[in-house]
């Protein structure tokens, strides 16, 4: 029983927690302390660390519950939502292409929603042991993609064009995508399998090194050739998935 009441308090602050994070950059966007791209990365950064709640979970089937409200959530976020916060939001951080879509909604927001729900769902059925993957992944597309893009518009100086990704990157965004990349998977390696491993696998330092220069690498290579819509999808599950393929072989 103590069980059941130890991870609904978890779950309550999580959702709180996310919360917070979507309606603080809403309401701070509303009063023109930030601007509708500080909104949406701030959103992007701040509500996906929900996911460090995974390996706390007796019941490991709570992180996609919350996943999967979220990603319901954001789905009804459109421009012709009837719910006023729904609405708000999507006026708050919807992109232009967003606003040519057939049904006009946080396509971008959607997917990285999606990637976490699918994570942490396969996670939570094959691999509950080893929650500290689907964060590896989902924390370099929280903060690595956000810093790539803030460092690549600001400063970026080389342009690296691929036709199909409908969008510019830059060495320089593409640099910082994979220092970072690589030292939130060595954070999330280290963090949930040596210093906290509660219901995970433990990793010695040498794997934890390994695991996040391969991770990283793959995952800068997935983000410079995705198309730049669907890089919320395809980075965290593909780099997350090969990295735990190989950890199979």
């Amino acid at each position: 029983m103590s069980r059941i009441f130890t991870d609904l308090g978890i779950v309550g602050i999580t959702f709180f927690y996310v919360i917070l994070t979507i309606f603080i950059p809403l309401i701070l966007y509303k009063k023109e302390k930030i601007s509708k791209f500080g909104a949406r990365k701030a959103i992007h950064m701040f509500a996906g660390l929900a996911i460090l709640s995974s390996p706390f979970y007796f019941w490991p089937f709570w992180s996609t519950i919350i996943a999967g409200t979220l990603t319901l959530f954001v789905f009804f976020s459109s421009k012709e939502s009837k719910v006023k916060q729904l609405k708000d939001l999507y006026d708050a951080i919807s992109e232009e292409q967003e606003e040519n879509l057939e049904r006009a909604f946080l396509q971008g927001p959607f997917f990285y929603c999606i990637s976490i729900t699918l994570l942490v769902f396969v996670f939570a059925i094959f691999a509950p042991d080893q929650f500290y993957f689907p964060i590896a992944g989902v924390l370099i597309m929280i903060v690595a993609d956000t810093l790539a893009s803030v460092i690549g518009k600001r400063w970026g100086k080389v342009g690296i064009s691929l036709p199909w990704t409908n969008s510019k990157r830059t060495l320089e965004g593409s640099l910082t995508f994979f220092v970072t990349a690589f030292l939130v998977c060595s954070l999330s390696f280290f963090l949930f399998g040596t210093l906290i491993p509660t219901f995970q696998e433990p990793l010695p330092v040498t794997t934890i090194l390994i695991y996040s220069i391969i991770t990283s690498t793959i995952a800068t290579l997935i983000e410079l050739i995705s198309p730049s819509t669907y890089d919320d999808l395809t980075v965290p599950i593909g780099s997350t998935i090969i990295i735990y393929l190989l950890t199979l072989l």
